[in-house]
This record gives structure tokens, sequence and C-alpha cells, in this order.
């Protein structure tokens, strides 16, 4: 089914047209096997990973079944993220580019509402937006169901996820009941099935998932690192491998803080995303690094949810997500298209358990490999430039410095003295001084187990001990998973911990507890900080001055589509 033309999937003229402009000579497998489907007025399941074109898959379809004469919105797209809102809006209009007429709107929070208003008065034929501002839109009766005749939901596993399943289903609810439904999602989960069953119509399932959840293309390596050597050891890999963009991925906004600060520091061209920074800053450094005005961006899940570039060279996980289902999220951002791409990941103490956690989901091994020494990295920097004198001197030569070459001849200096000098000089310019780290020493890793060396350290580094636990991220962090008890931790000041009566035996997740504090809690975000979860229970450390507001409006909740008792943690 792969190696079919797009001219045979029923496409019409313009859009052929568009795909040829984007140089794509061949359906990929979502494409080919979701779009006759989809063209034949059938609900369908798509299931397919990050970077498997399906954005196309149900755009190119979606731009053909318009009617351009009617002057109303025909196509809501829904999408998890802002980011992907404005990516999937912009794909619209690149494949729709030879459609005449057509009118697509972005529809998001962050941005004033009375400006999309507006946009939306003059008419869109497609409208994508994220769950929570289309249901503004639909109470301001901005947004007309009834004209809606193909609904889109665009990675719904992960609008489940992040708490927006009411607001998908009176969105889905207002529409005529006989409007077609399109569900793409990269995993099939309990949500998921929920969703379909009570607004799809007998879809049919569309799948490309193989035995393994990640990319051939992707090569996967992890090294073991502590967490004061991390900066250390990124440097070292991106001098050896000079990616021409790399994503690093962080748990947590201070870790992306942090990790941003001494890349630009040490005269790397970095720049950060996360959910402390403003929509208009978010879309502006997105683009630049598009646009390849810097090589290193580095990121929480939740800011780079949605990011869809398809020149990334290398995914580096800085720290090791907490579920495995990020994990391959994380490395879906390179080797795309067919390319080539690296992900790679730094762990340390229990983070090989979550590693082996990885391994097991994606059905992968991932390589565990040596830091690079300073000798090599010196050699590295050594080669690039001799290449760089190389290509220079194959070009016409200038004679603007020669005279000084000769003064130094005169002065009874070697031409090979001269080169050697000026090489040296330029590699100090160019490089920089590399630091010593505990793994570099001979004895690091001879016969020693991951906990001895771990024992061992314990005591003089509290920055790794914080890392193995975990942090808080965007939107309030997901602690360690274990069993272990946890109690001991410091949380933030200004935070009191809950206690949930259900845990990982119940099915809980951290996206349940986040998805039902921030959506039937209506608290403020950011008010969620570390969250243990346990076999029978769950502790989550929130903002104190919420904390009697959310055991009230959570007294009479479900989770899990079970009853459960919240307080205050007595133990904590």
């Amino acid at each position: 089914m792969t190696d079919v033309p797009f001219s045979s999937l029923g496409l019409c003229d313009e859009l052929l047209e568009a795909i040829n402009d984007q140089g794509f000579e061949s359906p990929s497998p979502i494409q080919a096997l979701a779009i006759p489907p989809i063209l034949e007025g059938k609900d369908i399941v798509g299931l397919s990973e990050t970077g498997s074109g399906k954005t196309a898959a149900f755009t190119l379809p979606a731009l053909q079944m318009i009617d351009l004469d009617a002057d109303e919105a025909q196509v809501l797209i829904l999408s998890p993220t802002r980011e992907l809102c404005v990516q999937v809006c912009e794909e619209v209009h690149r494949l729709g580019k030879h459609v005449k007429g057509l009118r697509a709107v972005p529809v998001y929070g962050g941005t004033p509402i009375d400006r999309q208003i507006t946009q939306l008065k003059r008419g869109a034929h497609i409208i994508v937006g994220t769950p929570g501002r289309l249901l503004d839109h639909l109470r301001r009766k901005t947004l007309k169901p009834a004209t809606i005749k193909l609904a889109i939901l665009d990675e719904a596993d992960r609008m489940l996820d992040m708490g927006f399943r009411e607001d998908m289903e009176d969105l889905l609810g207002a529409m005529k009941s006989d409007h077609q439904t399109l569900f793409f999602s990269a995993t099939m989960n309990k949500q998921v099935q929920k969703l379909i069953q009570k607004f799809g119509n007998e879809p049919e399932e569309v799948s490309i998932k193989g035995q393994t959840k990640t990319v051939s293309t992707v090569t996967q390596s992890y090294y073991e690192v502590r967490n004061r050597s991390k900066v250390e050891v990124l440097t070292r890999l991106l001098d050896m491998d000079s990616p021409r963009l790399a994503v690093v991925f962080c748990n947590t906004k201070r870790s992306v803080d942090e990790c941003t600060d001494a890349l630009t520091a040490r005269g790397y061209a970095a720049d950060k995303l996360h959910g402390d920074i403003g929509q208009q800053a978010r879309e502006r450094t997105t683009k630049r690094f598009r646009e390849g005005k810097f090589d290193l961006l580095i990121a929480t899940d939740v800011a780079a949810r949605g990011l869809d570039i398809d020149d990334v060279e290398a995914v580096f996980n800085y720290d090791i997500p907490q579920d495995p289902e990020d994990y391959v999220h994380r490395i879906g951002r390179t080797g795309r298209a067919g390319r080539e791409g690296r992900a790679v990941s730094f762990v340390f103490g229990r983070d090989i358990y979550r590693l082996q956690s990885i391994e097991r989901y994606t059905k992968q091994k991932i390589t565990r490999a040596k830091i690079p020494t300073q000798e090599e990295v010196e050699g590295k920097r050594a080669d690039q430039l001799f290449e760089l004198v190389q290509a220079r001197l194959e070009k016409e030569v200038s004679r603007s410095y020669r005279h000084y070459i000769d003064r130094l001849l005169d002065q009874g200096h070697t031409a090979t003295d001269i080169a050697s000098s000026l090489f040296e000089l330029l590699r100090e310019s160019l490089g920089r001084e590399g630091e010593e780290i505990i793994e570099d020493r001979p004895d690091y890793n001879a016969n020693k187990d991951r906990g001895a060396r771990r024992s061992r350290e314990k005591g003089d580094d509290r920055d790794d001990r914080r890392s193995a636990r975990g942090d808080r991220g965007d939107r309030g962090g997901r602690g360690d998973r274990g069993d272990r008890g946890g109690r001991g931790d410091k949380k933030e000041a200004g935070m009191t911990t809950l206690f949930v009566s259900l845990g990982k035996a119940a099915g809980v997740r951290p996206s349940d507890l986040l998805g039902m504090f921030y959506r039937e809690g209506k608290i403020p975000d950011n008010s969620v900080g570390r969250i243990q979860l346990f076999d029978r229970h769950s502790l989550v450390d929130v903002n104190e001055k919420v904390a009697s507001q959310l055991c009230d409006a959570l007294s009479d909740s479900k989770l899990r589509n079970q009853r459960f008792r919240i307080g205050a943690d007595r133990m904590g």
C-alpha cells in the first residue's frame, strides 16, 4: 500500500499540485490507508506515531470536501496545544495553496479572543483550535456547530491525558448527528475507546503500529552520568557530532532554565520553551528554531508537545522521562521523513529502571555508550579545523596577510611552526575549556555495579538525589512513581500535601490527577507540585491557598470511575 502514487487516492488536481510543490513523491502508510475511506465519508480511527504524516492524512481529504461557495465553517480540527494548532493550520494553508478562496483560522488560548471572534465572523471554512478555546467560542455562539460536517481529533490520547475530556464531549455533542468524525491517536487506551464508542459511527480502524513504537531511522543510546556532570557531557556530545538542530528535553522548568543558561554561557546558540514563557514568545522561539536561527532548543514536554520540525538531527533526554509514552513522543521529533536521527538519554541511579521500562514499552534495546573524553573532543575539534583550513586553501588564497607571514619567516620561524601556532589560536577562539568530571576517572566503571556506585556517591551530590527523585515540571511535576515512601522529601514553600485514597493498583496515573485537579477543581495553573504514586494511595503537593477548595470541589468526584477520599496528609 505504501508504493501507490498520490494520484491513485482520489485527490483533486489542486491538491496534487500542492503535494508536488512540497516535493512528496508517494504517500506515507497512514496517508495511503486513511485518505480513501475519509473521502468515502467514513468515520475512521487512525493509529500512528508522531512524524508519520498523519496531519496530511486528514488535511488533504478535508480540503477536498469543503464547499467553497458556502461561507461557513465546515471542518473543525481539535488539537491539544497552541503550538500544534498553529502548525496544523500552516499545513492546511500549504496543502491548500491552490484552493482558491480557502479560509482557515487557528483559535487557542493565550491570545485575545476578540481578534479570533473577528476572524470567525469574516468566515472560515476550516477552524483549528484547542478544546478549551473552541468551547469558549461555542458558548459565545461565534462557533456554529450545526454547519460542521467533518470533525477531526488530532492526538486524541494527549487531549484526554491533559484533562480535555469534558470539553471534547461538549463540542462533539453539540454537532449534528450525521457529521463525519476522524479520531487520530498515537495510542489506543480505554479513554480513547470510550470516546470513539460514544461519538464514532462504526469507524474503520487504520493502523500502522508495528512491533516497535519508535522509527528505525533513530539511533538510541544512553550515558550513565550524574546530574552535576550533565552539562559537560552534553557539550562534549554536541562538539563531537555537531548536530544542525537538536532538542534537549528536561522534566522541569527549573532544569530547562539551568541547562539553557549553562549552554549559552559556554557559547552555544540555545533558547528555551516551558510553561512560564508567554505564548507570543513561545511562538517566536519556535519560528526562530524552525528557521535555524539557533541550534539548540531546551524544552519541557508540555511546551514542546506538537513541535513539528523535520530537520531535527538529535534529541537529548537531559532528564529521563517519567512515562514511556513521553519518551516515544520526544524521540519522534527526530528521524523524520526517512532521515537519520539520534536519541540520547542521560540516566543515573534509579533512572536505569525507567530506561528498562522504556525498552519493554518500545520493544527496542537502548545501547549504553561511553562518554567521550576531553582528548577525544579535542581531536574532533582539530579534525574540524583541518577541514576548514583545507577548504579555504582549495579556494583562492587571500594575499592580505602575506607580509605578516613573510616577517615571521624572516625571523627564523618555519612554515610548520607558524601554521601550528595559527591552528592553536584558532582552536582557542572556537573551542572551550572542558571540565574534568568524575566519570573521566579510569576506575569509575571498573568492577562497580550501579548500586554500589550510587551508594558511594550518595553523600557528595545532593543534586543527583533530587534528579533521581524527580522534580516539579510544567503544571506540576510528576514525582518518582516507584513504591518508596518519599515522605521525607522536602516540598516547595507554600505547598501542602493532600492524600488521595487511590493509587497504582487502581490504574491511576499522574495525568489523571492533574486533569481532575485542574478541570474539576478549577485551580490556577502551576498550583500542583510533586506527585507520588503508591499502590493504594497517592500524595500530591498543592498550593496551600487552594487545598481546601480542591477538597471541597472533589468530594463527590470519581477517579478512574471509582469513589475516593481526599484530604490533608496526616503523616506529611
